[in-house]
């Protein structure tokens, strides 16, 4: 169709929290609603939006009929009120149509009432037109019969939702591309993944780190960025909030959650079939992926893709990832989450590897206080206690989360016994995840880690390490592996910081 410009014009956050407040609705069944004059543009650019919408698992009501009537039906303005966003499309005679005017109204009533996102389109047509009504536009709308009153909700309606501000694109397969974007990424911040957002304690510092190790530099390259700390650090929810925000950028995506686990159920072929058919919109069928064929590579070639493997804790999980990155498109980016730094290291760069930081206290206090108070702070006369208690959790936030729900709805008297338990013998729930890391080590590195936990906790790692070292264990070696484990950690001073043990969790 060649080079045109036209203008999407976008609510701003502004404006939509000035309508509502009001969370989003359960009830609602559609992610997005096409308005649009059917005999223009319904063969041509409405087919490919909504096919590129569906491609993205967007949820879009497309109206069937090829000419609408005089009369819109009440079924279509429950359809818009059940959508969380409204697409407009103003070609030229977008006016021309009672019904499409209707549907206009219903929208802007929607947008005013419970917040719906509107996004106008303007398809061969100056906004400029729509707003004053002039033009080939305004002459379509000079076509109705007077109505003063329906006249002027429609003049209403065209003003306020072609008045939004917004941006041009410069052809019609770069404007179907950004409109899908802007619903995905408003649909993402509708949903917010699953935890409620008061949950998320501390994440929108840790988020913004990794997206600057995401995209600094080159947005371009094929990049592989690591997220590694001790269980229950929070790598999941990190990986989990990360790709849920930026999912919207890429051709495919796909999360591939608890890798250690499915690897020990089915063979690596196996996940990477199932990886491979994600990507590739594959629902059913074999993919051969050890002999790739060459048609599935050149598709996979075209796409841009970003990927999470969630929990892997052995470089051999990772002998398949070759394939994938040398596969995909520039631009690509895998997210590989481990509490073995030296596993990530394997397959990506120091600098893209990112630690993830313990809670500070207010961080720990305000999670914690949500698990057993249900609240963001604590209450009246457990200040002290609470306070104890996230010592003992030490900023870890699966510990936070288990010990606050452990103390909830308790008195005072139950709260200092359980501490005082809690010194002597370790939550369960806690100890199980954090046991992962050290049922992987083999005897020597077992019998190493369990003599620092016991009798060398605070001790400089110089020291350490002579004492060890006379007792015939190759000491230095071992400890960096138990570091890289996030098993220990070594603090400012120089000493050691068991990860694992009853006096942490």
């Amino acid at each position: 169709m060649g080079n045109i410009v036209r203008t999407l014009f976008v609510q701003q956050p502004s404006t939509l929290a000035s309508t509502s407040s009001t969370p989003p609705d359960q009830c609602k069944t559609w992610d997005a609603f096409i308005s649009f004059r059917g005999k223009d543009i319904r063969q041509g650019f409405v087919s490919h939006l909504h096919d590129a919408l569906l491609r993205k698992q967007i949820n879009a009501f497309l109206d069937k009929n090829l000419d609408k009537g005089q009369e819109i039906s009440s079924s279509l303005l429950e359809t818009i009120e059940k959508s969380y966003i409204s697409v407009v499309i103003f070609s030229e005679n977008y006016a021309d149509s009672p019904w499409c005017l209707d549907e206009l109204v219903k929208i802007l009533e929607c947008k005013k009432t419970s917040g719906q996102m509107v996004l106008p389109i303007f398809y061969h047509v100056d906004p400029a037109d729509v707003q004053e009504l002039r033009g080939k536009f305004g002459k379509a709308f000079r076509k109705h019969k007077k109505d003063v009153k329906k006249e002027k909700e429609w003049r209403h309606a065209l003003k306020e939702i072609s008045n939004l501000a917004g941006w041009d694109s410069q052809s019609e397969s770069e404007l179907v591309e950004e409109i899908v974007n802007i619903v995905l990424e408003k649909l993402n911040h509708t949903f917010k993944g699953d935890y409620e957002d008061n949950d998320l304690v501390g994440i929108e510092l840790r988020v913004q780190i990794m997206e600057e190790l995401l995209f600094s530099e080159s947005i371009n390259d094929k990049r592989v960025v690591g997220i590694w700390g001790m269980g229950g650090i929070g790598k999941t929810t990190l990986a989990q909030e990360v790709f849920h925000r930026i999912k919207a950028k890429f051709d495919s995506h796909c999360f591939v959650a608890n890798v250690r686990e499915e690897i020990m159920k089915q063979t690596s072929n196996a996940l990477r079939g199932k990886i491979f058919r994600q990507l590739l919109g594959e629902k059913d069928g074999y993919i051969d992926t050890p002999r790739l064929g060459a048609f599935m590579r050149r598709r996979l070639q075209s796409k841009k893709v970003l990927i999470v493997f969630d929990d892997v804790d052995d470089p051999n999980e990772l002998k398949f990832l070759g394939g994938i990155c040398d596969w995909c498109n520039m631009g690509s980016r895998i997210i590989i989450t481990s509490r073995d730094r030296q596993t990530l290291i394997n397959v990506c760069f120091e600098e893209h590897i990112y630690e993830v930081e313990e809670l500070i206290d207010h961080e720990a206090l305000h999670l914690f206080s949500l698990y057993a108070f249900k609240q963001d702070h604590p209450k009246e006369g457990y200040e002290k206690l609470s306070e104890m208690a996230i010592r003992y959790a030490k900023g870890n936030p699966l510990a936070l989360r288990v010990l606050g729900s452990n103390m909830y709805s308790k008195g005072i008297e139950d709260w200092e016994s359980e501490l005082k338990k809690l010194k002597e013998i370790p939550d369960l729930n806690i100890q199980k995840v954090l046991r992962i890391s050290y049922d992987n080590l083999d005897r020597y590195q077992k019998s190493i880690f369990l003599d620092i936990a016991c009798f060398f906790k605070g001790e400089p790692r110089g020291r350490v390490e002579r004492i060890l070292d006379a007792c015939g264990l190759s000491a230095r070696s071992t400890i960096g592996r138990l570091i890289d484990k996030s098993l220990i950690t070594i603090s400012l001073n120089n000493c050691h910081d068991p990860t694992y043990g009853p006096d942490r969790h």
